[in-house]
């Protein structure tokens, strides 16, 4: 029977639920358990797919065209799952499938109610998912914080459930913040006392208390919290801040976090091992060389909107004990700036992908730059299409050649609008989106790099490389070095004359895995390094 973790937040939001229940269910993983995770989001948008990414972040897609949180990327790498849309859920597919019930009459005339109707597709929600994956350990992470008007209706679906199933099923970790005041010199409790009294207020006790702090709490501060929480001190766990995201489930051991949650769960499991993870966080804390990536993006000043692609560099520089320092150009910056000045001093330029003209003709001259001084390009989705319209512009000799998706006039449309996208209206869930096969070329830099001459990645777009106009790019030095088999959409484009151009249609960051680091990154960053390696060797042999 599965059993369920439930873990909500207090005080202040992004304090890190995601990555907790990912590192919790990476250590449970490691004891020899099945681990499952689902993400409930209190918006009332049916998925994060059409928000923009400075309010929420990045987007994750899914093996089945799901666009989710971005914390499900996270589960997937540290649990090593393959979430679905049944992973995450919003309050938006909440009400969306109560108000289609009760259209169809499913409810037989009864008053619609947030309880028992609300709380019951939420509960119906956890208890599916835990039993269609057989899981042993089902985590659950509760969006935004204790207090918000939205959670509500989540919060009393998990109190229900916890009478439903026993306590010896289910257990609740509440994260929350111990703030450290510089001018007082003190770590302060009240927060927390505030945010489980809170939380107490609608039914629920936390077995476990995970702090978030920038000091180590001590034992004093660790007695005053379980005092004012009605906890015993061993349930008071400290997660202080760390180096790097992938050191926390070693800190959470030492707590003695996934010890408490399997004795609260009546589970006996042996130790966890965690030997290859301790290895993979040294090789991130202390790498041998560094090596500089430019990230020409539209929304750099958040990261968050490319968290995916700063893991798969981070992935990718531990496989070559290297230090990938991001250097992030913000697209529109570049359409008036000097190239050189911006990613002169880079070893490698990442262009990524992205939507809206904004910042488009940044990410144009940045394919440019990269193409005409022989520094490894690596175009992912829009960062592809950049790369194709320049190289339309400046080698075959169209300047006014663009997409679609921006110049619907233009007279050389080398990226244009998906045949089956042309009658579609509305804008949520409608892209081309999941996984999908791509046969790769002989000989070509992917087919190096993946080591397979079929591969499966995921895609999130509407408009893609013009079969009409390929050729004249063909004949110019452009190689389409990858496709899909089924509609022959090109999903590959190389330079094979330049030490590494290569662009995709596809978003490989989204499989990127700690232990298993994406071919094409590892690919990029050993380019980049190369290059990196033959300036320094020309500096020492100039004697600067």
């Amino acid at each position: 029977m599965t059993r369920y973790v439930f873990v909500t937040g207090g005080v202040i939001s992004s304090l890190g639920k995601g990555i907790a229940v990912a590192s919790l269910g990476r250590l449970l993983k490691a004891r020899g358990l099945q681990v499952e995770c689902l993400k409930f989001d209190p918006y009332l948008n049916v998925d994060p797919g059409t928000m923009s990414p400075f309010q929420h972040g990045e987007v994750f897609v899914t093996d089945d065209g799901a666009e989710t949180d971005l914390d499900l990327g996270h589960y997937e790498r540290f649990v090593g799952i393959k979430v679905t849309r049944s992973h995450n859920v919003t309050a938006g597919q909440i009400y969306d499938a109560i108000l289609g019930k009760e259209r169809r009459g499913d409810f037989l005339g009864h008053t619609v109610q947030v309880v028992p109707h609300v709380t019951d597709e939420i509960k119906s929600r956890i208890t599916a998912l835990g039993e269609s994956t057989g899981a042993d350990v089902l985590l659950v992470e509760v969006g935004g914080t204790v207090g918000d008007i939205e959670s509500l209706p989540f919060l009393e679906a998990v109190r229900q459930l916890r009478l439903d199933v026993g306590k010896e099923r289910a257990v609740n970790i509440h994260l929350t913040l111990v703030p450290f005041i510089k001018s007082a010199q003190e770590l302060k409790t009240k927060p927390t006392q505030h945010s489980v009294r809170d939380l107490r207020g609608i039914g629920i006790q936390p077995d476990l208390l995970l702090c978030r702090s920038e000091k180590p709490l001590g034992d004093e501060v660790r007695h005053k919290i379980a005092l004012f929480t009605n906890l015993p001190k061993e349930a008071v766990i400290e997660a202080p801040d760390v180096e790097t995201i992938y050191e926390v489930p070693l800190v959470l051991r030492r707590g003695g976090l996934d010890d408490q949650v399997c004795r609260l769960l009546g589970i006996e499991t042996i130790p966890p091992a965690l030997g290859s993870w301790e290895e993979l966080v040294e090789r991130i804390k202390h790498p041998s060389r560094p090596v500089k990536i430019a990230i020409v993006g539209k929304y750099t000043h958040l990261h968050d909107a490319y968290k995916s692609l700063t893991e798969a560099f981070v992935h990718a520089g531990a496989h070559h004990d290297a230090r990938v320092d991001l250097a992030w150009v913000e697209s529109s910056d570049l359409e008036s700036g000097d190239p050189e000045a911006l990613l002169g001093t880079a070893d490698g330029i990442l262009v990524p992908g992205g939507f809206g003209e904004r910042g488009i003709e940044g990410k144009i001259k940045a394919a440019r730059y990269a193409r005409e001084r022989d520094v490894p390009y690596f175009g992912i989705c829009l960062g592809m299409q950049a790369a194709v319209i320049e190289f339309a512009r400046h080698v075959v000799g169209w300047p006014d050649a663009h997409s679609s998706e921006f110049d619907a006039r233009s007279g050389h449309k080398v990226i244009d609008l998906l045949a089956e996208q042309q009658l579609v209206s509305d804008k949520g869930g409608t892209m081309r989106l999941g996984l999908y096969k791509c046969a790769l070329a002989p000989g070509s830099r992917a087919r190096e790099a993946y080591g397979a001459d079929m591969v499966e990645e995921r895609h999130r777009h509407r408009y893609e490389f013009n079969n009409k106009l390929g050729q004249n790019l063909v004949s110019r030095g452009l190689a389409i070095t990858g496709r899909n088999p089924g509609r022959d959409l090109v999903e590959v484009v190389e330079i094979p004359e330049h030490p590494w151009f290569v662009g995709v249609q596809f978003h490989p960051e989204l499989r990127s895995r700690p232990d298993r680091p994406h071919p094409l990154f590892i690919a990029f960053v050993e380019a980049a390094l190369a290059r990196a390696g033959s300036a320094a060797r020309r500096r020492v042999e100039a004697g600067t």
